[in-house]
């Protein structure tokens, strides 16, 4: 295997800068040849636009894994800080796209066109958000779970602390989201942008099915036209027969949004990307269960209101009605259902969740970005990424 970090041809595209080379990222091409008759080579990517206060944790979490990449490359995209610095200081490689226009879709498919004609189909390319540290036991787990049905291992993803109450709430959100995983067996409905393992051979294929009219998306790896690249290969990989897996091992820890607002612009860029994406796709055996998930969760938050609406009517027509014994079991269940599935959330996240209130008011929050996001794609209304 040549060395990863000086390819012997560059990959049809825009000009590309080739990341600094040395001594560390030549040890690392041969400890690489050493075993290639063995185990997959993986090789670790990390997009970053102006991340120098993340990116030494997301770097040093790869070194910690009990299975090392062989090769991490910080993708730095448009930066104007020392993020490409830092990364060097901590013995990754750097890659710096050029006339990256597109975002973290556009300098991933700049680095995966370098760094793939390098690598054998069996190999594994592994992509991490910058705000991202994997626990441990990631890369081996993803490794481990790979066969020839599996195309891609995503990543469980859990909040960091902080954030106060709003932090609390995501965290107990994703906390939810996990144990749901967890439930179906850990098959994954979304390939995390924080942190996934591809097989080579799919993302080749990815490409050549874009490039072929079998998907949309344009011709690169990432779609350029999706708000939520992650949701979209995700759709693209499963239309092309493989699995797509999240098994528990896999745990990655990422930020938390700190404000309203900025929670606001991230659920609206994930819920309009995800309608975006199945009205590209159009109804199919892979996204019928999508279409059927976006039908439920606009029942829920309609039943939601007609039942808060109808309740405010009921106080202040007739005034308490009194306890139901049918209805007051009813939820019963259901709060000890929000219960559980936080319990590995800590006990405040426990408290949080006996009290109800708050998650009501967070539930009409996440509706609120639903109905405006539905909205929005019927009016063809234009939305804009925005950084969070």
């Amino acid at each position: 295997m040549p060395d990863l970090a000086e390819p012997r041809s560059a990959p049809a595209g825009p000009a590309r800068r080739a990341p600094r080379t040395g001594r560390h990222a030549a040890r690392r091409a041969h400890a690489a040849d050493d075993f290639s008759g063995g185990r997959a080579r993986l090789i670790a990517l990390i997009p970053a636009h102006d991340e120098q206060d993340r990116i030494a944790e997301a770097i040093r979490g790869l070194h910690a894994q009990t299975r090392r990449p062989d090769l991490v490359v910080v993708v730095a995209d448009n930066c104007t800080d020392a993020t490409a610095d830092i990364a060097r200081a901590l013995g990754a490689e750097v890659f710096e796209t050029v006339g990256n226009r597109h975002k973290k879709a556009g300098a991933l498919n700049q680095a995966i066109a370098w760094a793939l004609p390098h690598l054998s189909d069996r190999d594994l390319v592994l992509v991490q958000d910058a705000d991202t540290v994997l626990n441990p036991w990631f890369v081996e787990t993803a490794e481990s779970t790979f066969n020839r049905r599996v195309g891609a291992v995503g990543g469980v993803f859990f909040g960091e602390e902080g954030g106060g109450l709003l932090g609390l709430l995501q965290r107990m959100e994703f906390h939810r989201y996990a144990w749901e995983v967890d439930r179906r067996g850990g098959k994954a409905w979304v390939l995390t942008g924080t942190g996934t393992v591809f097989r080579a051979r799919v993302l080749r294929e990815v490409r050549a099915a874009r490039r072929e009219g079998r998907i949309g998306g344009g011709a690169g790896y990432y779609s350029l036209a999706s708000l939520t690249e992650d949701d979209e290969i995700t759709k693209a990989i499963k239309t092309l027969g493989y699995r797509t897996m999240s098994p528990a091992g896999c745990g990655v820890t990422t930020e938390v949004m700190t404000t309203l607002p900025k929670l606001w612009h991230q659920r609206m860029r994930w819920q309009r990307g995800a309608l975006e994406n199945l009205r590209d796709y159009g109804w199919t055996r892979v996204t019928a269960r999508y279409f059927l998930q976006q039908f439920m969760m606009g029942f829920g938050a309609l039943s939601f209101l007609v039942y808060l609406s109808f309740m405010a009517v009921t106080l202040t027509v007739y005034g308490w009605p009194g306890l139901s014994p049918f209805w007051t079991c009813v939820g019963a269940v259901f709060l000890v259902e929000k219960v559980v599935s936080v319990r590995r959330a800590g006990p405040r996240a426990v408290v949080l969740a006996a009290l109800m209130l708050p998650e009501m008011l967070y539930d009409l929050f996440q509706h609120a970005v639903y109905f405006s996001s539905l909205w929005g794609l019927l009016r063809r209304s234009e939305e804009k990424w925005v950084a969070t």
